[in-house]
């Protein structure tokens, strides 16, 4: 499984672009990816997306940086390189479009990932129904709570660090998936925190 996180300009494929990639393979977890590209030229750069992931104007804009066509170059000669790639991590539809807006972008002519995919929110979800528990509901929102910093907490972990950061929300996303899939511990880092249902 290819557990992704990416980092943006803001929330529009089309319109926004990469800043940074985290991925972790859950089969080899020692196997990771970090990268950061510049902005592409004429993508939009949100304030607000900036404010999340902690980059400046300049910093996202830095034309020493790899472009993000080799940024998802990178990206997918990692995952490809897996036995199974199918793409997992938090609202991963999102991170999803952007790296198939990325390759189109690049001028790749194959996406070499499957549409299916793993999605943290629907996993922690059933998690919590077959536990005899209720989800958390919005009360403003009327959806699911369920956010990642939620997730973490319910799996005994402490909340993912601000400003995000794509390798960090790569790793809360594999540790997450392990403990509510297969019940195990998965990086060294989160190994001091107790599965609260175990």
């Amino acid at each position: 499984m290819l557990v992704v996180d990416c980092e943006m300009t803001g929330l529009e494929p089309t319109l926004h672009s990469i800043l940074s990639v985290g991925a972790v393979d859950l089969d080899n977890p020692s196997r990771q990816l970090y990268e950061e590209c510049r902005a592409w030229d004429g993508a939009k750069i949100e304030d607000e997306a900036l404010a999340v992931c902690g980059f400046t104007r300049e910093q996202a804009t830095d034309p020493s940086k790899q472009s993000e066509a080799e940024l998802v170059q990178k990206f997918i000669a990692f995952g490809v390189g897996m036995q199974d790639h199918t793409i997992a991590g938090q609202n991963v539809f999102t991170d999803t479009y952007f790296l198939q807006a990325a390759a189109r972008r690049a001028g790749h002519t194959a996406w070499p990932f499957a549409h299916r995919i793993i999605d943290i929110h629907s996993l922690a979800y059933e998690h919590m129904i077959k536990r005899g528990m209720t989800p958390p509901i919005d009360p403003d929102k009327h959806h699911t709570a369920l956010g990642l910093k939620a997730i973490a907490v319910y799996c005994g972990m402490p909340e993912e660090p601000e400003p995000h950061n794509a390798l960090t929300g790569a790793k809360y996303n594999a540790e997450v998936i392990s403990r509510l899939l297969y019940d195990k511990k998965l990086l060294p880092e989160f190994e001091q925190y107790a599965i609260p249902w175990l």
